[in-house]
């Protein structure tokens, strides 16, 4: 069953119950993946190891925030789509179409793609999940997330994604949607997530792409013929949707046979 959308209010407020705000104008080595990620220091014996326990902390926090989302599908795309152009229309259609069929809407939370996906989820008052990351250069959730959460860790938040979605729709995007899209190939293809489909959206743009990775990584024997398939590429949203619901209705029903044996 779908969740009924918050009022715009309620929102809000839901939102600041759950997210810690973004810092708009953060300087990079205010970021606390900054901190974690540089070399060691001469203090990193006492420093490294309380950053465990705030990265234990966020996991908790996610963990808990997103228990009751239910099916979900994460969409990715670029921060920098512009609201014109056919990559947003087909983002929002996308989230309009997985509300439609009770499926929860998972982005970045952020601008162009993400924005997209989120409103036509929101727009059919389904759950429009944003899950935020602190940059110096974000100013928080797209208005259309109604339930979010911002990350400090990059590790922890691709952590929620996958954890949370039973697929992924990706749109075009840059090296941010690049990381997501090749860190759920690698998952797939070493078989520590199974019956995870993922769809890209748009042949003229992943083309060049598909061509590299055939005539090269295959050429050269880094990959093999069959990681090919675990993607598909469309040019309709309408398909992307049907085909990442398809998948889940199939790993349900081999599920169900199992545990009836």
């Amino acid at each position: 069953m779908v969740h009924q959308r918050k009022s715009e209010e309620n929102a809000r407020v839901g939102q600041k119950r759950h997210i810690e705000a973004s810092w708009p104008g953060k300087q990079p080595e205010d970021q606390l993946d900054h901190y974690l990620l540089e070399s060691p220091q001469a203090d990193v014996t006492h420093t490294d190891v309380w950053r465990v326990l705030r990265i234990q902390s966020e996991f908790v926090s996610g963990f808990g925030s997103m228990a009751g989302t239910g099916p979900a599908i994460a969409v990715f795309g670029s921060a920098r789509t512009d609201p014109n152009s056919p990559y947003y229309a087909m983002a929002q259609r996308v989230g309009s179409r997985l509300a439609e069929e009770g499926i929860t809407t998972i982005t970045g939370g952020g601008p162009g793609a993400m924005e997209a996906a989120n409103k036509g989820a929101a727009d059919k008052d389904g759950i429009s999940v944003g899950l935020g990351i602190e940059l110096p250069f974000e100013t928080g959730l797209n208005a259309s997330v109604n339930k979010g959460l911002n990350f400090r860790y990059f590790f922890v938040r691709k952590t929620m994604f996958v954890k949370y979605s039973q697929g992924f729709i990706v749109l075009p995007g840059g090296f941010g949607t690049l990381d997501e899209l090749f860190e759920a190939l690698t998952l797939v293809q070493t078989k520590k997530i199974t019956s995870f489909p993922i769809v890209l959206v748009g042949s003229e743009f992943w083309g060049g792409l598909v061509d590299w990775m055939t005539n090269t990584l295959l050429a050269e024997g880094t990959i093999s013929a069959g990681d090919l398939n675990l993607f598909t590429i469309t040019d309709d949203p309408d398909e992307a949707v049907d085909l990442v619901l398809r998948a889940h209705q199939e790993h349900r029903k081999v599920g169900d046979l199992a545990k009836g044996d």
